[in-house]
């Protein structure tokens, strides 16, 4: 059984465009159980850059009045899709996909957060501060390599009262895409496990969307777990977006530097299946039985790859969820 920590399926289905790497048959067929279910809000796409070093520019902030409706017409999809809603660590059996409704970047939750204990009652069990663009609750990083994660300011006074609101209701916060500044401002504050979904490892590819050994370290020390991302350009050492000179063994080298370095027991999947290029050679989620071939020629054993693949996801969800 697989449990996944990231995929952007729901908003190619609220484009009415097929899947790039999250067929539901096949992922049942393979054993992926589900995961975190994206709604994410938008910006104008962007070509990743293919010359090394490079350094976009973030898209304008969207304001909660414009995201807002987009949110309920992703979760309306996300409703419609033949997946059951998971809000208990009894909702992942073998056979069916369970989707926890996450929010990548909090702009549809209120400054005042008037709106999130409904977002709740209606499922949402997620909550990713930001998705890299500035809001009301803190700053992310920008997509920069070689570049440190240490980009700008760290939460704002509604993003802590955010955090504390998500420990409370037994919400997870999700620093993926948030800054440095603002991971150890939620490191600070939360009573919860410390969580990136889909973010990897910074000493094998410096580019800002992944985590330092300090981050990870703190991840660590918290019993929380990072999601390994199967982008190639936050795989590959070069920082290229090269998907045909990239193979599952990446994959296979951010998860062994993170067990090195947390312990088997923090770390998991974070796809970004249906939001990235992945390796070709793993294809989407019909590779996941030769990724899983690939670790375990690495080295890992049954057991750890219980751990890797669904154990560690469940002791942190019924860690952090009421």
């Amino acid at each position: 059984m697989v449990i996944d920590g990231h995929n952007d399926l729901v908003l190619h289905a609220w484009r009415g465009e097929p899947s790039l790497h999250l067929d539901l048959d096949v992922a049942r067929r393979v054993g992926f159980a589900g995961g975190f279910f994206a709604l994410y809000i938008p910006s104008p796409p962007a070509v990743h850059p293919r010359e090394i070093p490079y350094a976009m520019p973030l898209p304008d902030p969207v304001p909660y009045e414009a995201a807002a409706p987009l949110a309920e017409e992703l979760f309306a999809t996300l409703c419609a899709l033949p997946v059951r809603r998971a809000t208990s660590t009894a909702d992942f059996v073998e056979g069916e996909i369970a989707a926890i409704v996450h929010m990548e970047g909090a702009e549809a939750i209120r400054s005042d957060l008037a709106n999130l204990g409904d977002w709740y009652e209606r499922g949402l069990r997620s909550i990713g501060l930001v998705w890299s663009r500035p809001n009301a609750f803190a700053e992310g990083v920008p997509f920069e390599f070689p570049a440190s994660p240490d980009t700008g300011p760290g939460l704002t006074e509604a993003g802590r009262a955010l955090v504390g609101a998500c420990n409370e209701l037994g919400i997870l916060v999700d620093c993926s895409h948030l800054n440095e500044a603002g991971f150890w401002d939620v490191a600070a504050l939360t009573s919860a496990p410390l969580v990136a979904t889909h973010s990897n490892a910074h000493a094998l590819c410096p580019a800002t969307r992944n985590l330092t050994d300090a981050q990870l370290d703190a991840i660590r020390d918290a019993g929380g777990i990072a999601g390994v991302n199967f982008a190639v350009s936050f795989l590959r050492e070069d920082g290229r977006n090269a998907p045909s000179e990239t193979g599952i063994d990446e994959i296979v080298r951010h998860v062994v530097y993170l067990v090195e370095r947390m312990g088997v027991d923090h770390v998991g999947f974070g796809s970004d299946f249906d939001g990235a290029e992945v390796p070709p050679e793993l294809g989407g989620v019909g590779g996941l039985p030769r990724l899983l071939d690939a670790l375990r020629a690495a080295g890992f054993g049954d057991g750890e790859l219980e751990k890797i693949t669904h154990g560690n996801w469940l002791r942190v969800l019924g860690a952090t969820w009421r």
